[in-house]
């Protein structure tokens, strides 16, 4: 599926793993990763690297390595699978209020302006103008408590209506619905067929795997370029909800042949612990929240 090891890592613990005490063999988490075509070599180094990222915790018995992810690390994957698991859901009535984000950041500080541009988009904005970033769905205090804590200090954070007038650009503007709607309909050319194959039942566990990972891999980038912008501002026929049901159906479906893979892994080498793997439907997810 091409993502990075840690990454993958990281998703398999979050999606069998995710809450959980006890630590998975450093052997079985080798052996998940190979079925995506990861080599065992670099399987183990994104082990190594993702523990001194504090991501994962480890501890030796005897000669044998354990991991699971840190606290920490589950606690940032739970809040981000609640805004993933949600997006694209029916939204009630928008009140017509943008939230904007104004600030200053000079060209000298590029680590600063692309940490500060990555947060804002994962919370919603996207930039009108240089300095100026919008949103119609983000939360005010979240934005203002981001810009602190990277210690922005020429900043603002208001809400505001639009007014429209004549060759002036709007707030929705900052976004790019020809290209969105595009992506939209990459996803479902790309995903359609597999979806046939799930409902006609002609994916084999170690194949529901690989897919349900690769579904939620893409799926999990469309908050990053859609904020999930009100019906009002949208074009007609958007295909967003039909991207949703797409897959909603296929990672759900999967779910329990796709635990049913990792179960067999993990058992080849504890056997004890296979039986603690779980999958998560969107549902469930939600209900958590």
């Amino acid at each position: 599926m091409g993502a990075p090891p840690q990454h993958l890592i990281t998703t398999i613990l979050g999606d069998y793993w995710i809450g959980r005490p006890e630590q998975l063999p450093s052997a079985a988490l080798v052996r998940l990763a190979g079925e995506f075509g990861v080599s065992a070599v670099a399987a183990r180094a994104a082990l190594s690297r993702l523990t001194r990222r504090d991501l994962l915790e480890s501890a030796k018995s005897g000669r044998r390595t354990y991991y699971r992810l840190t606290d920490r690390a589950a606690a940032v994957m739970l809040e981000g699978r609640q805004r993933i698991m949600s997006f694209g859901l029916e939204q009630g009535d928008w009140d017509g209020t943008w939230v904007m984000a104004a600030f200053s950041v000079s060209e000298e500080q590029r680590d600063l302006r692309h940490a500060l541009r990555a947060r804002l988009r994962w919370l919603g904005f996207a930039p009108l103008y240089d300095g100026l970033w919008v949103s119609p769905t983000a939360d005010a205090d979240r934005a203002a408590a981001v810009l602190a804590e990277l210690e922005i200090p020429m900043a603002t954070i208001f809400r505001a209506e639009a007014l429209a007038f004549p060759g002036m650009r709007a707030p929705q503007d900052a976004w790019d619905f020809g290209q969105l709607r595009h992506t939209y309909e990459r996803f479902l050319a790309q995903h359609s067929p597999l979806l046939e194959r799930v409902r006609n039942g002609a994916v084999s566990a170690s194949e529901a795997l690989v897919a349900r990972t690769g579904i939620m891999d893409t799926w999990r980038t469309f908050p990053n370029h859609d904020p999930g912008l009100p019906a009002e501002l949208l074009p007609a026929d958007w295909p967003r909800a039909a991207a949703r049901d797409l897959f909603v159906e296929v990672y759900d479906t999967l779910g329990p042949l796709a635990e049913f893979r990792v179960k067999q892994i993990v058992a080849e080498f504890e056997p004890g612990l296979a039986e603690l793997v779980a999958h998560h439907r969107t549902g469930s997810i939600l209900a958590f929240s």
